[in-house]
């Protein structure tokens, strides 16, 4: 017997995330309640604090990318604001075999390709989705897709997805950028120069990529679902946080991504400017190399994490309440986040300098070593106060600063002995600790430092395999997580909340757990008032 999932749908298994919280100058955003003065019309003007590499969905790395994307491109199903229903997107049902192996999706039959080089804005069928969802799974560079043996499409509206194995996250895995649905035609024309091109079925059409500035993307006039009210988004790189808060309260940008620092107080000061805050999906940390190098020695690492003193690094890098110091590879707003895990882990952490040197001394560094840290623009503080806790046990750190597309190719290949950097996802716990200490991730970026044990991956898939419900699946997460924390792969630094600037006229804009950015959707319509 098959359980039929209607366009109302009734949610399998129900994510669990932080309830939303914002200043009080937030009024205007995140609310429909004056969608009824809304106006068509004008350019919003979004800074992302980082640059991007490509706009392929199975090559995307980062955040900041998908969030390019997610206006371009549209997935099966998709989140809702809080992240705890998936609903319909191209997909208008769908139905789950009781053994959760086989999904029927009906796909919506009135949605089109944006105009491109190759295809001139044709109808997308299943045969769209069937050649998107192989192409991910064969050649995603995050492995985003997983556990699918095969898609049978019976018509145009119709296809069947089989996997191998239950696998309770398989629909919130769908939501991800990395499974949006792509035209053939674009990607066989385009070829390698297909991330620069990209061509989809969502609300805005690509327009404009000037390297290392801005991408812009203009309004698809023939979107299958709301029409936009924007004319046109204009994505901006803009590195520098102070650059950004800048940028803002000069009308250069209208919304102001991943604000921190003195910039939080002087936008709850501006009248014409609304600080917007939520408990997020996302950590920042810094990851081991398991691999080589002095430390894929468990002893050096317990004594990094000795020297390591938490609440001095979050200070110096926010300063302003914007993150919470974190003990786990897990953000609290998932449900699957462990108290009993953290209090383990707090007790056997630092600082504690005298203990961290004996533990040197026994791994035969007695006089410390030189290493490597990679970072990206965005992360050269907390590298800055990191460096200097490991001096003073003898460990002399160079930080080497990139660009995204260095950083996480560097990280990809298993190429940095130590790397901060950040990771948010869904409440899910599969998309955190899967992603990052399974060994078949080994070569992606999340499992950059080449963590493998047997026991973890045995429970990560337990955990997806043999239940949907979520106080089992926590259950099993907590032992992962316990043997985890015990081989100390990564030195978790800070859970950040999610925080955006944004100007006064704009209307309709949530600021999610996740930290993604959606411009359309049947719950929000964001648009401009006009001058």
């Amino acid at each position: 017997m098959k359980k039929i999932l209607s366009k109302v749908f009734v949610v399998l298994f129900l994510f669990l995330v932080a309830g939303c919280s914002s200043s009080n100058k937030s009024s205007n955003t995140g609310s429909s309640g004056d969608s009824d003065k809304a106006q068509s019309g004008g350019e919003l003007k979004i800074g992302l604090s980082s640059n991007i590499a490509t706009l392929d969905p199975i090559s995307y790395t980062a955040v900041y990318e998908s969030n390019v994307m997610r206006s371009i491109y549209d997935t099966l199903v998709t989140y809702n604001s809080d992240l705890t229903e998936i609903g319909p997107s191209l997909a208008k049902s769908w139905e789950v075999s009781e053994d959760m192996t086989e999904y029927t999706f009906t796909l919506r039959d009135d949605v089109y390709f944006q105009k491109g080089e190759y295809q001139d804005g044709r109808k997308m069928t299943a045969e769209d989705v069937k050649y998107s969802l192989e192409r991910s799974l064969n050649d995603s560079a995050m492995n985003r897709l997983r556990y699918v043996k095969e898609i049978d499409v019976t018509s145009e509206t119709v296809l069947t997805i089989k996997l191998d194995q239950p696998y309770a996250a398989f629909l919130a895995m769908l939501t991800d950028m990395g499974n949006a649905i792509v035209a053939k035609e674009e990607v066989v024309g385009w070829g390698e120069d297909y991330g620069s091109h990209p061509v989809g079925t969502g609300p805005f059409a690509f327009s404009e990529w000037a390297a290392d500035d801005h991408v812009t993307l203009k309004r698809n006039n023939k979107y299958w679902g709301d029409k936009p009210y924007l004319d046109s988004v204009k994505f901006s790189f803009i590195t520098d946080t102070n650059t950004m808060g800048n940028s803002l309260q000069s009308g250069d940008i209208d919304v102001a991504t991943n604000i921190s620092g003195q910039n939080v107080k002087i936008i709850e000061k501006n009248s014409d400017l609304v600080l917007s805050k939520t408990a997020g999906l996302s950590m920042g940390y810094l990851a081991f190399n398991m691999k080589s190098g002095p430390t894929a020695d468990l002893k050096v690492r317990q004594a990094m994490n000795l020297a390591l003193d938490r609440k001095e690094l979050l200070a110096g890098v926010y300063k302003y309440d914007e993150a919470k110091v974190a003990y786990l590879p897990l953000p609290r707003a998932s449900w699957g986040y462990s108290k009993t895990v953290e209090t383990e882990v707090k007790d056997a952490a630092g600082p504690d300098l005298d203990e961290a040197k004996k533990l040197l001394t026994e791994a035969g560094y007695a006089d410390g070593f030189d290493i490597d840290l990679y970072v990206t623009e965005a992360r050269v503080t907390a590298a800055t106060i990191f460096q200097s806790q490991m001096a003073k046990i003898g460990i002399n750190i160079t930080i080497k600063t990139v660009e995204w597309g260095t950083f996480s190719d560097t990280v990809a290949a298993g190429e940095a002995p130590l790397y901060i950097m950040g990771w948010s996802w869904y409440p899910d716990p599969d998309f955190f600790l899967y992603q990052m200490f399974s060994t078949n991730q080994i070569g992606a970026l999340g499992n950059g430092g080449g963590y493998s044990n047997a026991e973890v991956d045995q429970l990560l898939q337990e955990a997806t395999a043999t239940t949907v419900d979520e106080t089992e699946r926590a259950a099993i997460y907590e032992k992962a997580l316990k043997l985890i924390s015990a081989d100390l792969p990564h030195l978790d630094l800070y859970d950040q909340d999610i925080i955006a600037g944004l100007n006064n006229k704009v209307h309709d804009y949530i600021v999610r757990a996740d930290n993604t950015i959606v411009l359309v959707d049947e719950e929000s319509n964001v648009w401009l008032s006009q001058d």
